[in-house]
């Protein structure tokens, strides 16, 4: 074999190596089955590309993160009580003997209600002098008639007529007042009883009264706090005083209160001053019931709110998982505390991004496997 033929052949095994090393390297770069096409992965920006499929499979879910307006700033323990405008007392007017009661402690009542029925002497008395103080006037009326009319007919002086009817009308005033009287204590003068009602739509928190009792006409057998408002007394810390003001909300479990008042004052025993704040009533108010109510205040500029569900951690620190156009990506932030379902977030994460509330442990899992 000459040098040319040497040459011939050596260029053509070349050519064969080359081609084979060409197919070896694309049949080991190219997936062998669809299948694998459909994992996710993950780019050096962080970002995890799921497929809508394995998302699916996830479970993941999206909510977009919303403006916060309000900051939580502190949970204190509160005592639930009634305004000083909210709770009445119900008095016996009059000295009588309870005959029956229609309510008892821990009933809800509507304004004018009968609460108890009281049998008194003092009513019956008014009674009576109700109808003297009506016979009296019928008959002053009858005589101020007839010496009127005599007294245009020219047969008798005028002042006489007019001393007829000064006496009708001071009757007819006598009258009017022990009606009022028997009015103003409910009562019936023919059966001498008068009745408790009360003044407010409330639910009854004092009953102090049983059939048969007596009444000394100065007690108050019955106390009705309002069911509508009430007030919260809380002891806010020294280091709250001046950031805490009236105005701001509270929250006690679903209902929504204000702050009406801050003490400035310090308690030197436990630091702290007295709050004041109004809360609507539900199921939770209870008038002497302790509890503990959150204090909120403005939030921060740019301050968002996620589902608490939304925030895990990721290498010791508070992630949420945002979605962009490629997949998901965690987001490093920075929280202020959670309620109501919901968390504050301070960093992080901008108003209107969608962010994951469901399948954080999947996506979790696959940035931890980087």
């Amino acid at each position: 074999m000459d040098t040319r033929q040497t040459y011939v052949l050596g260029g053509a095994v070349a050519v064969a190596l080359a081609g084979g090393l060409a197919w070896w390297n694309h049949t080991i770069s190219t997936p062998a089955d669809p299948v694998a096409r459909s994992s996710p992965t993950q780019d050096r920006g962080g970002n995890l590309d799921v497929p809508a499929k394995q998302a699916g499979q996830l479970g993941i879910e999206l909510r977009a993160a919303l403006a916060a307006t309000e900051a939580p700033l502190a949970d204190l323990p509160a005592v639930i009580a009634p305004p000083p405008n909210a709770r009445v007392a119900v008095a016996a007017s009059l000295p009588g003997v309870v005959m029956r009661t229609m309510v008892v402690e821990g009933d809800s009542v509507r304004a004018g209600q009968p609460l108890a029925v009281i049998a008194s002497r003092d009513v019956l008395s008014l009674g009576s002098d109700l109808a003297r103080a009506n016979a009296r006037l019928g008959v002053a009326q009858s005589s101020a008639g007839r010496l009127s009319q005599l007294d245009r007919e020219g047969i008798i002086a005028g002042a006489r007529a007019d001393e007829a009817r000064a006496t009708a009308a001071q009757a007819r005033v006598d009258v009017s007042e022990k009606s009022r009287i028997l009015r103003l204590v409910n009562g019936h003068g023919a059966s001498g009883t008068y009745t408790l009602v009360t003044p407010i739509a409330g639910r009854v928190t004092g009953a102090n009264i049983q059939a048969g009792s007596p009444v000394d006409g100065t007690s108050a057998p019955y106390v009705i706090d309002a069911v509508d408002r009430y007030e919260v007394e809380a002891q806010l810390p020294e280091r709250l005083i001046g950031i805490v003001r009236p105005g701001m909300s509270i929250r006690l479990g679903a209902l929504r209160g204000t702050v009406t008042a801050v003490g400035t004052t310090i308690d030197p025993a436990t630091r702290s001053a007295m709050l004041k704040a109004t809360l609507p009533a539900g199921s939770a108010v209870v008038a002497g019931r302790a509890t503990s109510i959150s204090v909120f205040g403005p939030a921060p500029a740019g301050a968002v709110s996620v589902p608490v569900a939304a925030v895990t951690s990721l290498d010791g620190k508070d992630v949420v998982f945002v979605r962009t156009a490629n997949g998901f990506v965690p987001r490093n932030v920075v929280t202020a505390g959670s309620s109501d379902g919901m968390t504050l977030v301070l960093s992080g994460i901008r108003s209107g991004e969608r962010v994951v509330t469901s399948g954080t442990s999947g996506l979790k899992a696959l940035a931890q496997a980087r």
